[in-house]
């Protein structure tokens, strides 16, 4: 059998499985996971839960913690500036260099995504405006032409997209984020770099109200 046309193991399947509702907001942060209930629910051996735990801690979805569990990531507000820092200089850099590299091509991929966006507020899709949302930042990378900046901003993407979900029902950042993304198609349009960075760092700026921290919080109902 050809390795491209193989069935998915179990524990690939496990893994995505738990890995999409992580992503979604089905587990709170900081929540316990238990094997034995997984791999019920899943109707599955323990063995392909514990081996996909491993892989989740690896992307830094969910945190081992010897005799005590399995645990879905958390922030500290501490941590949540940290990664915005990171989100500045990883998402800035991508930008700068798609812009120089392949306008066209970056200007055909977020204008898709913006009609896509546009298309589930108006049907109110949150959960696809929040995949949307996702996929327009990752367009920044995938246009960049530097598979290092890449795979450097694959290590914070996943936990990006999980605190994205967990603002998905917070209309007035919803509002903000559809109205930004806009903004930044236009000037990626016009060709106006220092007005795209100033859009894109407002975009992600930690200090722009206080929805990524509620979404750090347990009983947060809050996407950049």
């Amino acid at each position: 059998m050809s390795p491209f046309n193989r069935p998915k193991s179990l524990t690939e399947l496990v893994t995505e499985n738990l890995r999409e509702r992580i992503i979604k907001g089905e587990f709170e942060l900081g929540e316990q996971l238990s094997e034995a209930r997984i791999a019920k629910n899943l109707e599955v051996s323990r063995t392909p839960v514990r081996e996909a735990i491993n892989r989740l801690e690896m992307e830094g979805l969910l945190v081992v913690e010897p005799q005590r569990g399995s645990f879905v990531f958390n922030l500290e507000p501490e941590e949540l500036a940290k990664l915005c820092d990171a989100r500045v200089c990883l998402e800035t850099t991508a930008l700068t260099s798609a812009m120089q590299a392949n306008p066209q091509a970056l200007y055909a991929a977020l204008d898709e995504c913006v009609e896509r966006m546009t298309a589930a507020r108006e049907a109110a899709d949150d959960a696809e405006y929040l995949y949307l949302d996702t996929l327009f930042h990752q367009c920044l990378f995938d246009c960049a032409d530097n598979r290092f900046l890449n795979d450097a901003y694959q290590t914070i993407a996943l936990k990006m997209a999980a605190l994205r979900s967990r603002l998905g029902h917070h209309p007035d950042h919803m509002a903000k984020s559809y109205r930004e993304h806009i903004e930044l198609l236009q000037c990626v349009r016009d060709g106006d770099v220092p007005q795209a960075l100033d859009v894109l760092k407002l975009h992600i700026d930690r200090k722009e109200g206080s929805y990524w921290s509620d979404a750090t919080q347990p009983d947060g109902t809050g996407s950049g």
